[in-house]
């Protein structure tokens, strides 16, 4: 079984796993309690918040725990509407091709009297900056942009963004979900003023995550309850899950010049390959993208059917059309960087990682390969684009 779709979910490392294993069984105190027991637990929390705060530039006091990635988005955003309520700015920048997670609660605070504007990322999935610069108004109090996009994996000019809304007095949000642990990020060159990350993404457990808020941003709880994480999230923490975290990020981040380097060179690998099939376009810059990630739309073909083929095949990938949801609707990243709905039914993606093989590789492409040509075999689509009754679009 070839596994390519790290950007859905990472294997744990061991390390992570051995430290979770030994959390539980062995230091398994409420970190809360004030006995030796669970000022033990409370020593291995705050341990793991100075590694993950090391890790991002950060200190360890601006680094707040919550179930992943989701509730950290929903808690930066809230958190900055709030603080631009009581300034009367309430206009946010936002892309249109952002997780669910930010454009959900986006949508939420639109009823309740913010204005949002969505910026284009292009064809290439990239932000242009000087149109989020003349974006800003004297009423925004937010710009909230991806760090590196979940689908197509292109990587957003976030040091040029934090440096506009640093000069326009503007609070500056990333989801970097995608981006932490696959390629370097650092929160003080990068003029981030809130970050949110996600365990599972870079080999750590699921629902453990975090939330970096610069210092004298003060933050909105969305948790009520006990006083933990500094009283600005409640519930007793994860320490297991927290620790294998902050060994996961830790293992990750000693190793992304050699991760970077041989995961980039098969990922270029697969996309030469798959660059091969007539009719096929690549989602998102070229370069400018996470090193595991390959994206391809294939003209004629639907991406569901493609996935279960290659699932038979030993192939583990996704597609960009939202099929597990029941919706008939195909990704809206790949609607906003210009596909059209046809085209866009028919995508691919395949994140690789350092565990992926070159044989692996050469297996995927072959494997892609015979199976587009094989469900183009019986397409109506196809053979109306071939004989001419329809328009080749790519």
């Amino acid at each position: 079984m070839i596994y390519a779709d790290n950007a859905a979910t990472t294997k744990m490392s061991e390390a992570a796993v051995n430290t979770m294993v030994s959390v539980m069984t062995e230091n398994y105190g409420n970190p809360s309690s004030l006995y030796t027991f669970g000022q033990r637990a409370r020593e291995i929390l705050e341990k793991a918040r100075e590694d993950i705060a090391l890790a991002i530039g950060a200190t360890p006091k601006e680094i707040y725990f919550t179930s992943g990635g989701s509730e950290s988005d929903n808690q930066a955003i809230r958190s900055a509407a709030e603080i631009g309520r009581l300034k009367g700015k309430k206009h946010i920048i936002s892309t249109a091709f952002e997780h669910h997670a930010v454009l959900h609660t986006l949508e939420k605070l639109e009823k309740e009297g913010f204005e949002v504007t969505l910026l284009p990322v292009h064809e290439n999935g990239l932000v242009v900056t000087s149109e989020l610069e003349a974006a800003i108004r004297e009423d925004t109090c937010l710009v909230t942009v991806m760090y590196a996009n979940n689908e197509i994996g292109t990587i957003q000019p976030i040091k040029e963004i934090g440096k506009i809304c640093r000069e326009k007095n503007v609070l500056f949000h990333t989801d970097a979900v995608q981006a932490m642990g696959h390629i370097p990020v650092n929160v003080v060159t990068d003029d981030v003023d809130m970050l949110s990350a996600s365990a599972h993404k870079f080999h750590g457990p699921k629902g453990v995550g975090f939330l970096y808020v610069k210092k004298g941003i003060r933050l909105t709880n969305i948790i009520e309850g006990g006083a933990q994480e500094r009283g600005k999230r409640a519930g007793t923490e994860n320490v297991a899950g927290i620790a294998a975290a902050a060994v996961a990020l830790k293992e990750a981040v000693s190793k992304l010049s050699v991760y970077g380097e041989t995961v980039t060179k098969k990922r270029d690998r697969l996309i030469a390959g798959l660059s091969e099939i007539p009719h096929s376009a690549l989602n998102g810059d070229k370069d400018l993208r996470l090193p595991g990630n390959v994206n391809f739309c294939f003209e004629g073909i639907e991406g569901e059917s493609l996935l279960l083929l290659l699932d038979d095949k030993g192939i583990q990938a996704s597609s960009g059309s939202a099929c597990t949801s029941g919706s008939l609707d195909p990704s809206h990243v790949l609607l906003a960087i210009g596909r059209v709905h046809d085209v866009a039914h028919g995508s691919l993606r395949l994140t690789i990682d350092e565990s992926t093989s070159d044989e692996d590789v050469e297996y995927i492409i072959k494997s892609v390969k015979e199976t587009v040509e094989y469900l183009r075999s019986f397409s109506p689509v196809w053979r109306n684009l071939v004989e001419g009754k329809a328009k080749f679009i790519l």
